[in-house]
């Protein structure tokens, strides 16, 4: 039996590190298209000043790439701990570690479920648009797949994270090593453990 969890433990890793590795590239993703929009915006001011013209896309292109980054880099910044995330429940059981991990569990799942539903909408929208064609209405005409695609990728990568970290605390004794330092640093200091 134990070996049994020891292998689905140690798949888990592994998947782990695999989904870490795609939510680092998504970033990395994100953060081009960042550039991009800056270089863009940057086009856009010497156009306007120097030659009086425009792209005449520079609203609908930085639109798309605020949805991209943000969508993007969601699943790495809750790899990296970085969300914003309301604690006070948590907080109030925080020495209570098995009732901690259940309502960590409950969270990741009602999280990951809602936001594959999402996922499975976007990924209808996506194909709606690949099979038909669609473009947007505006003098670049980009095919709507690929903004919405890249929402996407990003939606997915971030469900991934948290599907992980829910099955990574179900197959764990005790919540995950990083998420115990990061409940620890969130701690009231009476609740901080001695060093």
């Amino acid at each position: 039996m134990r070996d049994g969890a020891t292998r689905i433990a140690g798949a888990i890793d592994r998947l782990d590190r695999a989904v870490g590795g795609l939510a680092k590239a998504a970033a990395w993703l994100a953060g081009a298209l960042l550039v991009a929009m800056i270089a863009h915006v940057l086009l856009e001011i010497a156009l306007r000043a120097l030659f009086a013209t425009s792209t005449f896309v520079l609203d609908e292109f930085v639109g798309y790439g605020v949805a991209a980054v943000t969508f993007l880099s969601a699943g790495y910044a809750f790899q990296e701990m970085a969300l914003i995330r309301v604690g006070l429940l948590l907080d109030a059981v925080q020495r209570r570690t098995r009732l901690r991990r259940c309502l960590e569990v409950a969270c990741a799942g009602t999280t990951a479920t809602v936001l594959w539903f999402i996922a499975w909408y976007f990924a209808r929208s996506v194909a709606r648009h690949l099979e038909r064609g669609s473009l947007s209405e505006t003098v670049a005409q980009v095919p709507l797949w690929i903004p919405e695609g890249l929402m996407l990728l990003g939606l997915i990568v971030l469900n991934l994270r948290i599907t992980l970290y829910g099955l990574k605390l179900l197959a764990a004794e005790t919540l995950p090593q990083g998420h115990r330092r990061h409940a620890e640093a969130l701690a009231p200091q009476e609740h901080r453990s001695e060093a």
